[in-house]
């Protein structure tokens, strides 16, 4: 990933992320699958977006904010991902499910870790 200082363990796992939600979402359209596409894409992009949105937060109550949205669009996602893997006719989607739950785990400890340093 180009145009970080540092290296992040959060903003790379988001951003490769939303790169493989970007090929999903590609294949639930060619399934015809549009609303479920759709959704999926906002929701598994805007992640990353947040997370990156809080590396530049201008306080720590602002990035723990941008932090929780990052959180709501994990769950959001998880929740369009759980209902493509449960209607058994969309791809496969086991192993973004798994990333998202790992995404979801990840962001709950930092904003848990932020809260401690108030």
């Amino acid at each position: 990933m180009q145009g970080n200082k540092e290296k992040n363990l959060i903003v790379e796992l988001t951003f490769n992320f939303a790169l493989k939600i970007l090929k999903y979402s590609g294949l639930l359209e060619k399934e015809r699958k549009f609303v479920l596409g759709t959704q999926l894409l906002k929701s598994g992009t805007s992640i990353g977006a947040n997370v990156r949105e809080a590396q530049n937060a201008e306080s720590r109550p602002d990035f723990i904010h941008k932090m929780k949205i990052a959180a709501k669009e994990a769950d959001e996602t998880e929740y369009w991902l759980l209902l493509c893997d449960q209607s058994g006719d969309c791809p496969d989607c086991k192993e973004l499910l798994n990333e998202c739950s790992s995404i979801i785990l990840v962001l709950s400890k930092i904003i848990a870790s932020s809260k401690k340093h108030d």
